[in-house]
């Protein structure tokens, strides 16, 4: 195989020596240190997170890209090796098969057959209009009435795999905790975690044992399964909403303490700009954005060795364009907050002693606007989630080419004006985005109630 290194891989490696650069700060600072121990003190916080940290995990899997070799042909030969044009990733080896047991159109979760009628030919040689049968479903089965009594079988035994992981990761975990502080572990909604990490792992083990045998939230129009491009999905939507994020918070930093530190005219330049921006109707700025990048990418094909590389710039494209139209709201928070920090005693106090701006701003202004800046990083995540998905609604969103709950949710439009209506592709994509979002604004809420100190003094009085 021959490993392939897209741009978004690269971000997502960079974030995640980000966060554990973040988490080694926190572990040094006693007072964040504290506010991270009292969210997931709460059994909330703790069963949002291991959430999160599952659809993160997945993401993380998905961004492991490579391209398999293909077998040599008697024109070529054994030494050169030529490689495919698909792109597969780490998820897809876990997946099995999943991804390549296609059908030739829609099928109904669990079902044997096909959803749509199709012409087949009788031994008689004359044609009749009939459900076909699946060619990847349930095709182990010596006779369609064993299905039920098999999908029982096969839930036990995938149950059976779920428990004995999660028993592997629990001993562990239960000897790193003794051999650290058991004092303050021990506060800590543990078995709380340990049941929810449990769940988790035997409903993902139950999906894959399952998907490989059946088609579990059935196909779509292409035949293509619906369990493996919700699941492909979930890259997408963790990237759109921490890249996004990441793009916007320091544009908003940069700008929102400067207008509120230096004043004048550099605070009626900056408000400008923001006002401006915020004039704009943002569905038609990031439309008329995203398309003058597509008409870039088409006039430069060249640039692209694979269509997942061009799908790939079109998806940082998106991301980027959201971080730059997203910005405005958390200046003009910025702004306020750095207009009353810079009128306090211990500030009026550094100027007086020739303190430099920039030491003020790092010593003085920064740590104490942080909490805001963490508030809104979690709090917009999801929101840019849920963005993603109205752009690839209204056709300006992620390539089709790109597994995304966006485009399943647009492909779904026509199904279901259909009679009978095709209801899987949209619940399977809305109950997973659901889930996500959910978790993320709840964990959101528990941040916001530890960092917020407004909310701490309302809590104690």
């Amino acid at each position: 195989m021959k490993p392939v290194l897209l741009w978004s891989d690269t971000l997502v490696y960079l974030m995640v020596t980000a966060l554990i650069s973040f988490v080694f700060a926190v572990r040094h600072n006693p007072k964040s240190s504290a506010h991270w121990r009292e969210i997931f003190a709460s059994r909330l916080g703790m069963v949002t997170f291991i959430i999160i940290l599952t659809y993160v995990s997945v993401a993380l899997l998905d961004s492991l890209h490579f391209r398999k070799a293909l077998l040599p042909t008697k024109e070529h030969s054994h030494q050169q090796v030529f490689y495919s044009n698909q792109v597969y990733s780490v998820l897809d080896l876990l997946l099995g098969e999943m991804g390549d047991n296609d059908e030739r159109t829609y099928s109904a979760p669990f079902a044997l057959k096909s959803f749509v009628k199709q012409n087949r030919s009788t031994h008689n040689g004359g044609t009749i209009r009939d459900y076909p049968v699946l060619k990847h479903a349930g095709n182990h089965l010596a006779s369609p009435d064993d299905q039920v009594g098999d999908i029982s079988l096969q839930s036990l035994v995938a149950i059976g795999k779920g428990l004995l992981i999660s028993a592997l990761f629990i001993v562990l975990h239960i000897v790193w905790r003794r051999t650290k502080n058991a004092e303050k572990s021990s506060e800590l909604p543990w078995k709380v975690a340990y049941i929810t990490l449990t769940i988790t792992l035997c409903l993902l083990i139950w999906l894959i044992e399952l998907g490989n045998l059946y088609h579990v939230l059935g196909t779509d129009q292409a035949g293509n399964d619906t369990l493996h491009k919700t699941l492909k999905s979930i890259r997408t939507g963790i990237l759109i909403g921490t890249l996004a994020t990441v793009i916007m918070i320091p544009i908003a930093i940069v700008f929102g303490i400067s207008a509120g530190y230096f004043k004048g005219w550099t605070d009626d330049i900056i408000q400008y700009i923001y006002v401006t921006l915020s004039s704009i109707p943002g569905i038609l700025l990031i439309a008329a954005s995203v398309l003058l990048f597509q008409i870039f990418m088409n006039n430069n094909p060249s640039f692209f060795e694979v269509g997942l590389e061009k799908a790939d710039a079109k998806f940082l494209g998106l991301c980027f364009i959201l971080g730059v139209t997203n910005w405005a709201g958390l200046c003009r928070i910025l702004r306020a907050e750095t207009l009353k920090i810079s009128q306090l005693e211990y500030v009026q106090a550094a100027h007086v002693f020739g303190v430099s701006h920039w030491r003020i701003l790092m010593r003085h202004i920064l740590p104490n606007v942080m909490p805001i800046i963490l508030i809104t990083f979690v709090l917009d995540f999801s929101g840019l989630v849920l963005a993603e998905a109205v752009l690839s609604y209204i056709g300006v969103g992620i390539d089709p080419a790109m597994a995304s709950w966006g485009n399943m949710i647009n492909m779904s439009r026509a199904e279901l004006s259909r009679d009978p209506v095709i209801w899987w592709n949209l619940i399977a994509a809305m109950l997973f985005m659901f889930t996500l979002v959910l978790a993320t604004n709840l964990f959101s809420d528990l941040v916001n109630d530890a960092f917020n100190p407004k909310t701490q003094m309302e809590a104690k009085a």
